[in-house]
């Protein structure tokens, strides 16, 4: 097996500016002058990405990021036969159909035997679930491969069969708390057509991976920088960001490595710790051990404030929750109270009519109002005439 690799060696995953990324620069550069020569202006504000996204972008601009996301959360055998060692970075900007450059894609290519596998990596930070995404990575899988097709970036000739583009396999990282309910697949995105036609529906699926999927004791139990970083991302108390920092600035301690500790550092300090803590005021850290020993200086005073949170929201929920019970434990006493003096009015057969009615009737004020009526109502029909107002049913 490739990936048979001791955990954070001294050694990193080597990359290099490699010609077919000189040609690819040189490539984009020419069709932004293209675009601008057709005079399209761009609709829309600019994309940004905040210091958090940046960051993300950053550590996963790191080969041994990548290589933990796909020994760790792809779960495929033929994970067993990439060449990890092989890791180059693609370059990812690339215009989409608003002519707008797309900055927090991340493109990585390894060989897979004799032929390159490219993984694209689709960055999606915004706590909304977008339902067309599979339609989105259809267009940027398009803009890849035309790029490809212009350096000649073909898969392995094979006698008798003309050139093929190299697979791809795209991955939506996603750090929303909402549950992902978007398709996964561009075919599952388009509606049934005539008998026939489903064999020309197009098909792209994509791999889902969520953060939030994925509980503390699995992750905690990975010794794969991914799983740190969705475990820091899940974090609830200071503890666990302790656990974390300990086990990173254990696998990162050699020299070789302080590209990536510096790349994680910076999220860190710039990103989450200001997410997660923005009254407080964080002074100049520098390595992961200061961060340690700051978060456990103030433990308490972190502690105190992440119950807080926790509280005001726990208060929240509470609050609006009793409400909602106690709004209908008092309807529902009311309705008895109501069915009561119907049956003493007029007979358990009105009374039998009237209980649908009443359940349909959820203000109170309109129960008062009903108490005060029963008594006014001539005889039955009129009653059921007036609940039936009040229930909002047509009288008739």
């Amino acid at each position: 097996m490739r990936y048979a690799y001791p955990p954070y060696a001294s050694e990193p995953i080597k990359t290099s500016a490699s010609a077919h990324e000189r040609r690819s620069d040189r490539r984009q550069v020419k069709g932004a002058k293209m675009l601008k020569g057709n005079r399209v202006k761009a609709k829309g504000p600019k994309r940004t990405m905040t210091d958090h996204d940046h960051g993300y972008k950053r550590l996963f601009s790191h080969p041994e990021m990548i290589r933990d996301l796909l020994i760790g959360f792809v779960r495929e055998p033929w994970i067993a036969d990439l060449d990890f060692t092989t890791l180059e970075k693609y370059p990812g900007e690339f215009i989409d159909d608003r002519f707008q450059q797309r900055r927090n894609d991340v493109i990585w290519r390894l060989r897979w035997g004799a032929d390159w596998l490219y993984v694209y990596v689709l960055l999606e930070f915004q706590s909304g679930v977008h339902p067309f995404m599979a339609a989105r990575l259809s267009t940027y899988l398009d803009l890849l491969y035309q790029d490809l097709i212009r350096g000649r970036q073909f898969g392995r000739r094979r006698r008798g069969r003309p050139r093929r583009l190299p697979p791809v396999l795209p991955i939506v990282l996603y750090n929303g708390r909402r549950r992902w309910t978007a398709p996964t697949d561009l075919a599952d995105l388009i509606e049934p057509g005539p008998a026939g036609l489903d064999a020309y529906r197009p098909r792209l699926r994509y791999l889902l991976i969520a953060e939030t999927a994925y509980a503390d004791a699995e992750l905690a139990g990975m010794r794969n920088l991914v799983a740190a970083l969705f475990r820091l991302e899940n974090s609830r108390g200071p503890e666990t960001v302790q656990d974390v920092l300990v086990a990173l600035s254990e696998w990162l301690a050699a020299p070789a490595q302080a590209e990536l500790r510096r790349s994680l550092l910076l999220w860190l300090r710039e990103g989450f710790l200001h997410t997660r803590l923005p009254d407080v005021a964080f002074p100049e850290l520098n390595d992961l051990e200061e961060i340690r020993i700051m978060l456990t200086d103030r433990v308490l005073d972190w502690t105190q404030q992440w119950k807080q949170e926790g509280l005001q929201q726990g208060l929240q929920q509470g609050l609006q929750q009793g409400l909602q019970q106690g709004l209908q434990q008092g309807l529902y006493s009311e309705r008895r109270m109501l069915l009561r003096l119907i049956r003493r009015r007029f007979s358990e057969a009105v009374a039998d009519q009237s209980a649908p009615m009443l359940e349909r009737i959820e203000q109170p004020a309109v129960f008062e109002d009903l108490g005060e009526e029963l008594f006014d109502c001539a005889d039955e029909v009129a009653w059921l005439a007036r609940l039936n107002a009040a229930a909002g049913q047509d009288p008739h």
